[in-house]
């Protein structure tokens, strides 16, 4: 597969990249990392479902996505977070509609490795994806849910600008919800 035919965002040492099939084993490998499955437990799956819902869903959303640009409505993108250096995958960004969400409810959700947590890739990713999605999309506000306990989620959502504008039961959770609008 050539990679250059992949939609990319460069963040200097590693870029943000749609998924493809290879990255079925990484994102199995971390979604079943406890770290991540207890916040993020509809991404946990075996290795034959992640692989169907990569070729059936991740990879024809993303590119449903990329067509609609610069006009989004209720399309989902999904972008791998890749190393430079060694082309490793070692996490991820997304932007879709959180339905649980009322008027604008664009959000922005990711995850990383147990091994490359606290070196910056999460912010530094999100910071990007928000940057694209400002300036390229019609996106006016974005939105992220933050269980209030996920200490290391919440940070990286305040890096990123956003500002806590309240709560949002969500399956019988409460969670903080997040807003960053566009500057006009």
């Amino acid at each position: 597969m050539k990679e250059t035919s992949l939609f990319t965002i460069d963040c200097g040492d590693f870029y943000l990249r749609e998924f493809c099939e290879e990255d079925v084993d990484a994102i199995v490998e971390i979604t079943g990392q406890p770290e991540v499955a207890e916040f993020l437990p509809d991404w946990k799956s075996t290795r034959a479902l992640r692989l169907d819902w990569t070729l059936n869903e991740d990879i024809p959303d993303n590119k449903a996505f990329l067509a609609a640009v610069p006009n989004l409505t209720d399309e989902i993108i999904r972008l791998g977070i890749i190393l430079k250096e060694t082309a490793e995958f070692i996490g991820f960004c997304t932007s879709g509609i959180k339905e649980e969400l009322s008027g604008s409810n664009r959000e922005v959700a990711f995850a990383i490795s147990k091994h490359y947590r606290n070196q910056g890739y999460t912010t530094k990713a999100v910071k990007a994806l928000i940057q694209y999605l400002l300036e390229h999309t019609n996106v006016k506000q974005l939105n992220a849910v933050v269980l209030p306990h996920n200490a290391s989620s919440n940070k990286v959502i305040q890096k990123c600008g956003f500002n806590l504008s309240g709560h949002a039961q969500i399956d019988g959770e409460q969670f903080n919800h997040y807003v960053l609008k566009k500057k006009q």
